[in-house]
């Protein structure tokens, strides 16, 4: 999503080109380019999967909704499946409409992972809980904490469900710290993406991710966070930003990529 007006066949010679190993998917352009097509292009470039976005959206209470909603699920653990990624992202959802009650939404996504996560282990996918910021409870993810999104993951197996680390929607937690070492401890941390923080926000909040190195986040700190738990997965970069969408995606990929470089390490 980061370049995403780059089509996938010029995503995967970008990415070759500049040393890039792994590629996020999204299910859209996936979808768009051809599942079976895309996993085909993708490994004949060499490249990983590191995981696919996005499931979730599990805390409707109307009874055709939520069968709707792990119809889909379903339909993308398979698709991780395909792609041959084992990190299906979650992105939980907000509150239906006309409820106030955060505690019962979250319920309702334990609910569904219940039957969600062995049909992912049967398949060699592990359905990843990312917390979104504060911000975006109402509307799109009544999980805003790690903390939260681990007292969900850990009424399952750990090769089942886990976590998404995502620095730009837990910098600001100064309990998160604490929540990253006991998630690496546990075998929870599922994927690890890189966003930063930069004001003012845009209009609908959604494309407001900035650009490594533009914002308030000490990225490197929270890599070496990270990696001090153990991990040694792949470190995704997940970028929405109208004004990067707007400039040429292989000159937005290069960039990006040197901004890692010196970013985060």
């Amino acid at each position: 999503m980061t370049v995403k007006q780059l089509t996938l066949p010029e995503l995967t010679e970008a990415c070759v080109r500049l040393g890039i190993p792994a590629v996020g998917l999204w299910r859209e352009p996936v979808a768009a380019y051809g599942l079976e097509a895309a996993a085909k292009l993708v490994h004949d470039a060499g490249l990983a999967v590191s995981s696919l976005c996005r499931g979730g959206f599990l805390t409707a209470t109307d009874p055709a909704e939520r069968a709707r909603a792990l119809d889909d699920n379903r339909a993308a653990i398979d698709e991780a499946a395909t792609l041959g990624t084992d990190t299906l992202v979650l992105v939980s959802g907000g509150l239906p409409a006309g409820s106030r009650d955060l505690a019962a939404a979250r319920e309702r996504i334990a609910d569904a992972l219940a039957v969600l996560a062995p049909y992912a282990g049967e398949r060699g996918v592990r359905l990843a809980i990312e917390p979104l910021h504060p911000m975006y409870a109402a509307d799109r993810c009544v999980v805003s904490t790690l903390d939260q999104a681990l007292d969900l993951a850990e009424r399952f197996p750990a090769d089942q469900v886990g976590v998404v680390l995502d620095t730009y929607h837990i910098w600001w937690d100064d309990r998160a710290p604490a929540a990253v070492a006991h998630a690496g401890a546990a075998g929870r941390i599922h994927s690890f993406q890189l966003a930063d923080w930069t004001t003012p926000l845009p209009a609908g909040v959604l494309t407001g991710r900035g650009q490594l190195g533009d914002g308030a986040i000490d990225l490197r700190a929270w890599r070496e966070r990270v990696e001090a738990t153990g991990w040694t997965g792949f470190i995704e970069v997940e970028l929405f930003n109208d004004g990067l969408w707007a400039r040429d995606g292989v000159e937005v990929l290069e960039e990006t990529a040197g901004r890692f470089a010196v970013e985060v390490f």
